[in-house]
This record gives C-alpha cells, sequence and structure tokens, in this order.
C-alpha cells in the first residue's frame, strides 16, 4: 500500500464536492503534469491512501482522508474541446492524460499548510518542499501515520 497528497482547488472540487458525489468519489481530471500522471498511472493501485488537500484558497492544507478507487483510465477532458483541459494532441486511440478516482474516507478538521510547516515529524515531506508544485505527490509511511493520528485525534 502507498500514500499520496492529491491537491484540488475546492472551486473546482472540494471535500465537500466529493462527498455529496454518488459512492462520495469523484474522478480526479485535469492533471496536466506528467511526473503526476504518471503517479497515476504507473504507481497507485486501489486502496492507496490520500490526504485530500485544499489548494489555492484562502488557507491550503489537508481537508480529510480518502482513498484511489480505480484502476487508471483515461482523462474525458482531454477529448473536449470546450474543457479547459482540453489537449488537441490527444486522441480516443491515443490518450495523453490519465487519471483514478478518489473516494473520501473522512472529512476532518483542516490542517493548514503553515501547521504542516512547523511540525519537525513533516520536515521531508515532499509538499513542503521549496518550489514544489506538484499536484500529486507520494507521502511515506511515517508522514500518513503522523498526519492521520493528528487529524483524526480532534
Amino acid at each position: 500500500m502507498r500514500y499520496w497528497l492529491m491537491k484540488s482547488e475546492p472551486g473546482e472540487v472540494s471535500i465537500d464536492d466529493a462527498l455529496a458525489a454518488p459512492n462520495q468519489t469523484v474522478a480526479w481530471t485535469g492533471v496536466r503534469n506528467y511526473q503526476a500522471r504518471n503517479f497515476m498511472r504507473d504507481a497507485m493501485t486501489v486502496g492507496d491512501g490520500v490526504l485530500f488537500y485544499h489548494s489555492s484558497c484562502a488557507e491550503p492544507g489537508i481537508a480529510g482522508l480518502a482513498e484511489v478507487a480505480s484502476t487508471p483510465y483515461p482523462d474525458e477532458t482531454q477529448f473536449d474541446a470546450a474543457s479547459p483541459y482540453f489537449d488537441p494532441k490527444a486522441t480516443p486511440e491515443t490518450p495523453r492524460w490519465m487519471l483514478v478516482d478518489v473516494r473520501i474516507r473522512h472529512k476532518t478538521h483542516l490542517l493548514p499548510l503553515s501547521e504542516l510547516r512547523q511540525t519537525p515529524e513533516l520536515a521531508d515531506m515532499l509538499v513542503l518542499q521549496k518550489g514544489s508544485r506538484l499536484s500529486i505527490t507520494p507521502v511515506t509511511a511515517d508522514e500518513w501515520k503522523f498526519i492521520c493520528k493528528k487529524l483524526l485525534k480532534k
């Protein structure tokens, strides 16, 4: 089992949106970075743990716990000319962008980025590294356990 931090802008898909979706599951559309795509395509498996992170908002941070709920499949937004995620080089026969479904397990109190940065146990966490802008990053088992204890104790 692996663990991931997956960023979503609340204006696009918030944890509340995911909770309101059928089976509390959303397709993780719109990823247009090859490394993040490769994590979904090549490394994620059903059941992997996910830290659902709100980004590009007034107070970014971890908003809940989720899990990978599907194997990878083509992101349909790449084929839709009206979508901001349209990719004219992608075709249904040769898709460029993949996604996985993510199922919410627990909405938690927000664990803000500012608190993550002040926590020595998380100093090596990839999302906290200077210049890190990936929307999906691996999380170590120790980081996962530490964050889960913080999120679920309140």
